[in-house]
């Protein structure tokens, strides 16, 4: 019927959504304003991008060894395309040159030296732990977003769509999840059985059929039709987005101006996903890397200038992006002239409520220093991250659900937002966590 798979929404739209076509959607149709309507991004970058060449050593000691590692992939500190001055010690590739002006906005916060404190050089597996949320761990069920939404005792039943995965695939993040829908192309998530003149009939029809009981069908089957008109009637491809913003021809830019239109129309969104993959690079790094951090840059500076305003208008204070990859590269260049699989990376953090600056703690890249010899050294758990977003700005203090058996919170100032105390009690133990993770107090779990 449509591209929804059995996901459902919260129930909360039914046939109201059909009177709503002439107007937008507003913060009274769902008991809520738009500061208590916050949205996290996800954004994943596939494939292990290459963070010493995204955010790069530019000064010091670390300087003399990046350059002895890599001499054909080293980014310059001077002269034609150098990096782009963060701090006096970091640099950004001339590339991402869109994200420098966020930085110096106070609006993009770099985390250095992030990553899964489980090394593993595995794209799937890598990619699967950090999904899920439990590093070398994966038989879990659920992901850690699923977790979240079933945990957080902020968000309201009336939601339309609390949660949305963006591309042809739903991210393990939400494994287990039954509201999310995964939406490939607003245009084709239609009601598209017979000759188009009998659609609003057999509509009819069907909501009238799936309203008739409470079964998982019946719902599921209402949820879709609410998802249909939702998309039919407020996604449109003649967007326009706001003060000129300009986001970059292909998928990725087309996935990024539905999550601001969804952010827009203020229908509950509240964490969505989206991917970016080809960052691989183990042979023609420098005939492949430009092009991808020029995508991602202007993709994320176009979004945050789209969702800028004044007021009740300024959407960029309800969205936090986190952009992450399931590993770094190695910090010597290979003789194909790319890097292969590492360890250490770079998280990036982007939300009106950033706070800016380069986070964690910096390992350096003396011989001593490097992960086994080979990587960047992982300093900042990218659950930690991942925690201060969901704490300062979702409200939502159960780690212990959320992140099983990570007990060492503390913020790094990624974001601003009110601190809750972490709460580390579990969530339902051995027969959700194969690993036998302890119980404790299971009342905060709702799924």
């Amino acid at each position: 019927m449509c591209e929804i798979s059995r996901r459902g929404f919260m129930v909360g739209c039914s046939a109201a959504i059909a009177g709503l076509a002439g107007s937008r959607f507003n913060t009274l149709a769902f008991a809520q304003t738009p500061g208590e309507q916050e949205v996290m991004l996800v954004l994943f970058l596939r494939g292990g991008m290459d963070g010493l060449s995204l955010v790069a050593p530019i000064a010091g000691s670390d300087r003399g060894y990046y350059e002895a590692a890599r001499p054909a992939l080293q980014i310059p500190a001077t002269g034609p395309n150098a990096a782009l001055p963060l701090t006096a010690q970091f640099g950004l590739h001339p590339a991402a040159a869109p994200l420098q002006e966020l930085y110096q906005d106070n609006k993009l916060s770099i985390v250095v030296a992030a990553g899964s404190t489980e090394p593993n050089r595995s794209h799937f597996e890598s990619m699967e732990f950090m999904e899920l949320g439990t590093p070398g761990v994966r038989t879990t069920p659920t992901g850690w977003l699923t977790r979240h939404l079933q945990s957080s005792e902020n968000l309201p039943d009336t939601l339309i769509m609390p949660s949305l995965a963006m591309g042809g695939l739903q991210q393990a993040s939400f494994r287990g999840d039954r509201q999310t829908i995964n939406l490939r192309n607003p245009g084709n998530f239609a009601l598209n059985t017979g000759p188009w003149r009998w659609r609003d009939a057999q509509r009819t029809a069907l909501r009238k059929l799936y309203e008739a009981d409470s079964s998982l069908l019946h719902v599921t089957g209402l949820q879709a039709l609410d998802a249909v008109d939702v998309i039919g009637l407020f996604v449109t491809d003649d967007y326009t987005p706001a003060n000129g913003a300009v986001y970059p021809s292909g998928g990725f830019g087309d996935h990024l101006q539905v999550i601001a239109q969804m952010i827009k129309l203020q229908i509950g969104l509240h964490v969505a996903t989206l991917d970016l993959g080809g960052w691989d690079t183990h042979a023609n790094q420098d005939g492949h890397l430009p092009g991808l951090l020029t995508e991602l840059s202007q993709g994320l500076h176009a979004l945050y200038t789209d969702l800028n305003g004044s007021g009740a208008d300024d959407h960029t204070q309800r969205l936090t992006a986190v952009v992450q990859s399931e590993f770094g590269r190695r910090f010597e260049e290979n003789s194909d002239d790319g890097t292969d699989h590492g360890h250490g990376n770079v998280m990036m953090v982007l939300s009106g409520s950033a706070t800016g600056g380069i986070r964690g703690v910096w390992p350096g890249l003396a011989p001593g220093q490097l992960f086994q010899g080979d990587d960047l050294a992982v300093t900042t758990d990218y659950r930690q991250v991942l925690s201060e977003i969901l704490i300062r700005r979702l409200g939502n203090n159960k780690l212990g659900v959320v992140f099983p058996g990570y007990t060492n919170y503390a913020p790094l100032g990624v974001v601003a937002g009110p601190d809750l105390a972490p709460d580390y009690k579990g969530g339902p133990g051995s027969t959700i966590f194969s690993d036998g993770f302890e119980s404790g107090d299971t009342s905060a779990w709702k799924g």
